[in-house]
């Protein structure tokens, strides 16, 4: 079972390491290498790439998320 998920989202340019182990999230180095470039110029296109997670919501607030609800 995966660990660590790589995030992007709109309107933030670069790519952030979530660990879920350590309880983390780090700013990756830009520019991206290898297939992470890749994803990048995908991302830059308008597209997107969800591999390997069954549920991921962007939402305005820690607060809303921990009251229980999310931007739907």
């Amino acid at each position: 079972m995966a660990k660590v998920v790589v995030i992007g989202i709109p309107g933030e340019k670069g790519l952030w390491l979530a660990d879920l182990t350590a309880g983390t999230v780090t700013a990756l180095p830009t520019p991206a290498d290898g297939s992470l470039a890749k994803a990048t110029a995908i991302r830059a296109s308008g597209g997107a790439i969800v591999k390997g997670v069954d549920f991921a919501v962007a939402v305005s607030s820690a607060e809303r998320v921990f009251a229980g609800h999310y931007d739907g």
